[in-house]
């Protein structure tokens, strides 16, 4: 097997093979110790991946623009607030209202324990080192938010799906695009916070989400 043959399968097995594995048979509570897992696993590769520098990854805060982030949260504000008015009307500002610790919890830690690994993962680990592997860059920015997308299968509904999808656009063009690892973290943290301020973590609560079988 050539080494580009098996980059590739290396690929399918992370980004096609796993997520599916997780949404058909992870147990709820074994979310958050897979992704630190898998950002272990992806820490690792990025150690083998001839070029890459974790260094680099902190050289991107220029990249971050104030009307990049000014534009970014008022169309996620506006998209979440019509999605979640639009289908679950009755959890628009739950947490805020009913659970504002647990909110407050949420803005101080999403950052780090998700935003941050889930980026490592699904654009350092997906560009550096299996960039080569896409057909171009326009490509490579749909395919990545593609694979973020079905990341979010364990949640088994379209509205995860779609959102995921769409922010892994604007986070992989923060990434790599703009060249700023910094700029894609806080365009996802921005996202979260919005997300669940709004309502909308009943889409994305595990748990609350049946499998379809």
């Amino acid at each position: 097997m050539t080494a580009r043959r098996r980059l590739a399968a290396e690929f399918a097995i992370l980004y096609l093979g796993v997520p599916v594995a997780m949404a058909l048979a992870m147990p709820d509570d074994w979310m958050f110790p897979v992704l630190f897992g898998f950002t272990a696993l992806a820490a690792g590769l990025l150690n083998r991946t001839p070029g890459f520098r974790w260094r680099d990854l902190a050289q991107g805060w220029r990249g971050i623009d104030g009307r990049l982030v000014l534009g970014f949260s008022g169309l996620t504000l506006v998209a979440c607030a019509a999605t979640v008015l639009w289908l679950r009307p009755e959890a628009f500002l739950m947490l805020p209202q009913q659970n504002p610790l647990l909110l407050l919890v949420i803005f101080v830690f999403y950052p780090f324990v998700s935003a941050l690994p889930q980026e490592i993962v699904f654009r350092v680990l997906f560009f550096r080192r299996y960039g080569p592997l896409m057909p171009g860059r326009p490509a490579g920015l749909a395919i990545n938010a593609a694979v973020f997308s079905l990341a979010h299968l364990m949640y088994w509904n379209a509205p995860a799906l779609i959102l995921t999808f769409l922010g892994g656009l604007a986070f992989g063009y923060a990434y790599e695009w703009r060249q700023s690892f910094p700029a894609a973290v806080l365009l996802h943290a921005i996202a979260g916070w919005i997300l669940f301020s709004l309502g909308l973590g009943v889409f994305f609560f595990t748990g609350m989400t049946a499998r379809p079988f």
